[in-house]
């Protein structure tokens, strides 16, 4: 940790007496052509939705699918869970996904990962052995435990670190949900030791470069903002909501509010069955209307209560309203973005929302609190509403005007898939790649210097 200050301390040094150029107008450096990424705890293989896989899964697998087709070959170092699976599975052209090795396949919960950051960084270093010195150019590090890996390694290798947060143990411990369990404290010091040691940071949304400065003290000359993006391929529009629903065996004339993502306390699901509970207390005649789908599984702290939900939706005497479904592919995915009325996102903390970018994509307009980077992802009052809260009662009041209007979800739908076409993967591996070519050339820059001092 003391190494990792001074680096800083040298940094805000250099920065203080001569200012450094913004990211993307470097003047032509090179970029990488070939990056080492961390997933420690989540493997980009696994399904979304469930466990520990979410949206920094679909993150990882999109940007290096379009990083190796711009040129750099992306390598995935992630935890085997299983002994079936290979050391090194080709996930696309140019990326690779290796399985490293460290402790049981089964029945390790993400708290328990740091006592095997020792063995996964053995792990790296023995893939690392059996390669010529110069392999990786890079470290791209996502999620804290992989930046304690990625910080050891970028050390070892003489090569800069990138580390993504996706989320911090701060932001989410400052809007927790009820009964939902806090952050360690050792995950706030190493989030903290990351943040120091880090060539560069990338975030979602300029708020969350403003959270990394105000909570972890990061210099704000060190932090990039790059979007996520969307697959627009994959998320459109397609043949439309009509067909959609005769897919997915939907009544044409419901109106469908839908949740799509992992089921735990921080994403607050319960918020869209209370809502819809209000609803048919108001006006009982919508239950004929109503169709509920919650499409997704227990995680985190959700999986101590798996039951939790359907126990709520049974008490709130909604049960027949509400249909669970488990997580899907993507491309069942994206029919249920298309068949809804309206996605329902009310999170405590999200650090961008590619749900709601997704949806929005495909046409479906999006009510969801206003954190983090959904104000972003989501432009209220054009592509859908922001609520200010987790007020059952907000959501239901913006529920009810798509109830009373049929035409207000086909023309925010419109507006969203306008919106969501600035969300495309190409541009922010472009960005991506950018900032990993700052990183190395400021990293020339310094060995130059020290080797001059040195001469």
């Amino acid at each position: 940790m003391s190494q990792s200050v001074s680096r800083l301390g040298q940094r805000r040094a250099r920065s203080e007496r001569a200012p450094r150029q913004p990211f993307l107008r470097l003047p032509g450096p090179r970029r990488p052509r070939r990056v080492a990424m961390f997933s420690v705890h989540t493997s980009p293989l696994h399904q979304p939705g469930t466990g520990d896989a979410g949206g920094m899964n679909v993150y990882i697998v999109e940007l290096a699918r379009q990083l190796a087709a711009q040129g750099t070959e992306v390598e995935i170092f992630t935890r085997a869970t299983t002994g079936a699976l290979d050391p090194c599975v080709e996930l696309a052209p140019g990326v690779l996904v290796r399985h490293i090795d460290a402790g049981p396949y089964e029945g390790l919960a993400k708290e328990e990962l740091p006592a095997q950051l020792c063995a996964f960084t053995h792990g790296v270093m023995q893939v690392w052995a059996g390669h010529r010195p110069g392999y990786y150019d890079l470290v791209h590090s996502h999620y804290w435990l992989s930046g304690h890996v990625g910080w050891l390694a970028a050390e070892r290798w003489g090569v800069p670190l990138v580390h993504a947060m996706h989320t911090m143990a701060k932001v989410k411990n400052a809007a927790l949900a009820e009964g939902d369990t806090p952050e360690p404290a050792a995950r706030v010091i190493g989030e903290t030791q990351i943040v120091r040691a880090a060539d560069r940071l990338i975030a979602n949304t300029d708020e969350e470069a403003g959270e990394l400065a105000f909570h972890y003290g990061a210099d704000p000359s060190g932090t990039a903002v790059v979007h996520p993006g969307v697959n627009l391929d994959r998320f459109c529009e397609a043949d439309g909501r009509a067909a959609a629903r005769h897919r997915l065996g939907l009544p044409q004339d419901a109106l469908i509010p839908l949740f799509a993502g992992r089921i735990q306390p921080l994403k607050a699901p319960d918020v869209l069955l209370r809502a819809v509970a209000l609803l048919v207390d108001e006006d009982p005649r919508l239950r004929s209307r109503l169709v509920v789908p919650v499409v997704g599984g227990p995680s985190g702290s959700g999986l101590a209560k798996p039951e939790g939900l359907q126990k709520l939706a049974a008490k709130l005497g909604i049960a027949d309203l509400v249909s669970f479904r488990p997580p899907v592919g993507q491309e069942q995915l994206a029919d249920w973005y298309r068949a809804a009325s309206v996605l329902v996102m009310p999170s405590y903390s999200e650090s961008f929302g590619l749900v709601a970018a997704e949806a929005q994509a495909c046409g479906t307009p999006v009510v969801a609190a206003a954190v983090g980077g959904l104000p972003v992802a989501v432009r209220d009052g054009v592509s859908g509403y922001l609520v200010a809260g987790h007020d059952p009662a907000e959501y239901a009041r913006a529920l009810r005007r798509f109830a009373a209007d049929p035409h207000l979800a086909p023309r925010l739908g419109e507006a969203a898939a306008r919106h969501a076409q600035g969300f495309g993967w190409g541009a922010a591996a472009s960005a991506t790649a950018e900032v990993y070519a700052a990183a190395m050339h400021e990293r020339r820059g310094r060995l130059r210097s020290l080797h001059g001092l040195h001469g």
